[in-house]
């Protein structure tokens, strides 16, 4: 029985509390169920404590660390945004403390389900008002931090905006490098295309913009048609211009020309198979 008990896995673990084997290794579920646990006696042992002590924020902090798992989960939904994951984090926390210093143990609400928005909500608004739209290389995104700093203090000391050489001096910068940074900062907010470029009243982007005209579709078969033309006979070349661009009958361009009007429309037809065969050259 005991070999069979064995085979099983049944003695494996031996005793509870005996240490017969070794310890079934924590799932994430398990571990979700502890930090669970340990969150709410946590945050039952923060009530009790005055604000502002050390006991109080030995107890915050380690409610912080128990559920930075938790904003580690929400950045992860950020990860397509091309911002270094480590500074989503950093404001997730952020929203993680939010939510610690407003949570209500008493109303019931796991603090999971409470805080999940509140971080969320942070990392989106830290997408919105501090991420550039287009990505910038780090270089410059450190570079363009000093840049606008020598900026503010250039402007305050000189009592106007600085020149890019006055601020590529103060940093020990190339003026190239102070327009890539200035370049980069713009990037931080999308400018509407309909939104006025040079001042109000003036037209906005999307005003200046090219659009498709129809008629460069017939462009080049104009310009092939006219090429084609040159190489016709001269009374071929007249019947079909009062054909087409004339818009007269076939009737009113012999009655123009004093021929039959059988004699116009074969050559019409004689003028259509000799553009059509040098198309097929030209090709």
């Amino acid at each position: 029985m005991e070999n069979g008990r064995a085979e099983n896995g049944e003695d494996r673990h031996g005793e509870e509390g005996h240490g017969d084997g070794p310890a079934e290794p924590s799932t994430p579920r398990s571990r979700g169920a502890d930090a669970r646990a340990l969150t709410q006696v946590l945050f039952t042992e923060l009530s009790a404590l005055e604000p502002g002590t050390p006991e109080h924020m030995r107890v915050r902090d380690a409610l912080i660390e128990a559920n930075l798992p938790l904003v580690r989960y929400a950045a992860a939904r950020f990860r397509s945004r091309n911002e270094p994951m480590e500074d989503v984090i950093q404001v997730g926390t952020i929203g993680l403390i939010n939510a610690i210093d407003r949570f209500d143990p008493d109303r019931g609400v796991q603090f999971p389900t409470f805080a999940m928005p509140t971080v969320v909500g942070e990392i989106k608004r830290y997408f919105r008002d501090n991420v550039r739209t287009v990505h910038v290389p780090r270089r410059l995104h450190e570079l363009w931090v000093q840049v606008n700093s020598a900026t503010e203090d250039l402007t305050v000391l000189h009592g106007r905006s600085p020149t890019t050489a006055e601020i590529a001096e103060r940093l020990k910068l190339t003026e190239d490098d102070v327009l890539a940074c200035i370049e980069a900062g713009r990037s931080y907010h999308a400018t509407s295309l309909e939104a006025a470029q040079e001042g109000d009243g003036l037209p906005g982007l999307l005003d200046r913009l090219g659009y498709e005209d129809p008629a460069l579709a017939g462009v080049e078969h104009r310009d092939l048609v006219r090429h084609l033309l040159v190489q016709l006979p001269e009374r071929e070349q007249r019947i079909l211009l009062l054909r087409y661009y004339s818009n007269l009958t076939q009737s009113q361009i012999s009655a123009e020309l004093g021929v039959s009007q059988m004699h116009v429309s074969r050559l019409l037809s004689r003028s259509f198979a000799r553009l059509r065969s040098a198309n097929r050259i030209e090709t």
